[in-house]
């Protein structure tokens, strides 16, 4: 905050420098670089009124100095006000690129917030007897959506949840997401149990990887894991694709990890074989609260390569809701790595009512 204030003065001090160094030193000396840099700093921080402010001063502090030393129609005195001048209208247009510039920069946020909340859009707060919450942190500043996934569907067989990573980035990454996404939503309308609608989405993956080219086409595939919490019951499914697994924290603190007895396959790869992925079932008792993340977060190192223990940081912790759940967590993850994170993070909370 401080520097950006300090570079927001510059100019003015360039000016200052400038007046105090041409007025001081021997007349073979020049602050032509002052006062030319003065403008140029301005134009990137300051608005296009400030940026021309700027120039003027230079350019008007250059004249004063001149006339006080009587040297203002001498050809170096001049060349100097020539010099500080072009300056001037340079940084003017590079103000107006770099608004410009901005604007577009405003104008792709938009659109990319815009997409992620149409592949990815924030679940309701209350579904079916359960408080949710879900949030997106992109590892890369100013991006908004990349390989990362979660979506919640209240079906005839509970509620239903899925958190996914999807390898590689970019565009095909969201494409991928997308498609995961629309399909869990059908198949979790359609299939009565949790490991039909995983096959759905491993077909679905299938053939949206013979659409496309290249490594991706051949090395695609997404970790996830899904949840089912059926209408009536104190009871969590949970079938997982190569992820990590859940963790289920109790209303005393204590926490549970849903891990499952054998490892499956990542879905969209089948073709290799593998065991079908086995179910794990669980208590979920009211107020409970049952965290599906990526490995965004159990991943997330620290200055010495050390991982970020989700487990070990929520055991004994009480949380109100699964908003203060998730702020909390990801303070704590930012607090570890230093603030600066190497992968998407994707996290979804969801707990039974106490009553």
């Amino acid at each position: 905050m401080w520097a950006r204030a300090f570079a927001r003065t510059l100019p003015l001090l360039l000016v200052a420098a400038g007046i105090v160094y041409d007025y001081f030193t021997p007349s073979e000396y020049t602050a032509t670089p002052l006062f030319a840099a003065a403008p140029l700093v301005a134009a990137p921080l300051h608005s296009l009124r400030g940026t021309v402010l700027a120039g003027l001063l230079a350019v008007g502090a250059v004249l004063v100095v001149h006339g006080v030393l009587g040297i203002v129609l001498q050809v170096d005195a001049v060349t100097e006000v020539v010099t500080v001048t072009t300056a001037a209208v340079l940084a003017v247009l590079i103000n107006t690129v770099v608004r410009r510039g901005d604007e577009r920069l405003a104008t792709v946020r938009e659109i990319a917030e815009f997409a992620q909340r149409a592949v990815l859009p924030e679940p309701e707060p209350r579904i079916a007897g359960l408080e949710v919450a879900a949030r997106y942190e992109a590892a890369q500043e100013d991006a908004f959506i990349g390989g990362d996934l979660y979506a919640v569907q209240d079906c005839p067989y509970g509620v239903r949840l899925v958190v996914g990573d999807v390898r590689g980035k970019g565009m095909n990454a969201v494409a991928t997401v997308a498609t995961v996404v629309g399909a869990f939503r059908e198949a979790a309308e359609q299939e009565p149990a949790l490991e039909g609608v995983a096959e759905r989405l491993e077909r679905a993956l299938t053939r949206a990887g013979t659409r496309r080219d290249g490594v991706d086409a051949v090395e695609g595939f997404t970790t996830a894991v899904l949840a089912e919490i059926p209408p009536g019951a104190d009871l969590v499914r949970v079938v997982n694709r190569g992820h990590p697994p859940p963790l289920l924290l109790h209303p005393d603190g204590t926490l549970a990890v849903l891990s499952a007895a054998s490892f499956a396959l990542p879905l969209g790869m089948s073709d290799l074989g593998g065991r079908p992925a086995p179910t794990v079932r669980d208590r979920f008792p009211r107020g409970a609260t049952l965290l599906l993340h990526t490995d965004g977060l159990s991943e997330a190192r620290d200055a010495r390569g050390e991982f970020f223990d989700p487990a070990g940081w929520l055991a004994g912790r009480v949380f109100s809701c699964p908003e203060a759940l998730l702020t909390a967590l990801s303070e704590a993850v930012r607090r570890h790595t230093g603030g600066v994170l190497t992968d998407d993070m994707a996290l979804l909370a969801v707990r039974r009512h106490e009553q």
